[in-house]
């Protein structure tokens, strides 16, 4: 049975979601915002990937790609000169892929309490040196929570995977999606 040199234990032994868990912060500067001070949305979509990806790197213990980001919606504006904090976790794996949660909140002055801005659902697929998919891990939810969000990412799952089969049946009748 192949060993990770890293954690020493067998690749299918399921690991903690625990051990996926990043934080990444940063301070929304000048180049961030438009002329109003609002922070571009794609920057934000940006710092929610690189958050995802160091959580599924974490859990693969090698290279992944983005495969996938389910809808995002920006619940509040984030300013010039905000602390942008992305929390990101590995909350479901199948074979070779691994489905990211990440939220995003800011911390701005003025304001006791940190501002919830966004949550985000990413698909990542755990890449070989050749670039080809490799096995993951599986996941051992550790917590009532951590259940919950295993089996809310099964459903995500499910949903992602019927709208492809819907999408592939249009183009095949000759109808752009």
């Amino acid at each position: 049975m192949p060993f990770d040199p890293i954690i020493e234990q067998p690749l299918d032994q399921p690991l903690s979601t625990e051990r996926s868990r990043t934080t990444l912060a940063r301070v929304m500067g000048v180049m961030d915002a438009n002329n109003y001070g609002n922070v571009h949305g794609g920057v934000i979509m940006r710092a929610v990937d690189e958050a995802g990806a160091v959580a599924a790197v974490r859990h693969s213990q090698g290279s992944v790609v983005t495969a996938f980001m389910d809808e995002m919606a920006f619940l509040e504006p984030v300013k010039l000169g905000d602390l942008l904090t992305t929390r990101a976790q590995v909350n479901w794996t199948g074979r070779t892929s691994m489905e990211v949660g990440v939220r995003v909140t800011v911390q701005r002055q003025g304001f006791q309490h940190d501002i919830h801005v966004s949550t985000a659902y990413l698909v990542f697929v755990a890449i070989d040196s050749d670039g080809n998919p490799r096995a993951v891990p599986p996941i051992a939810p550790d917590t009532d929570e951590e259940t919950l969000r295993f089996r809310a990412a099964e459903i995500r799952r499910a949903s992602r995977l019927e709208r492809r089969r819907a999408i592939k049946e249009l183009r095949e009748r000759g109808i752009e999606p």
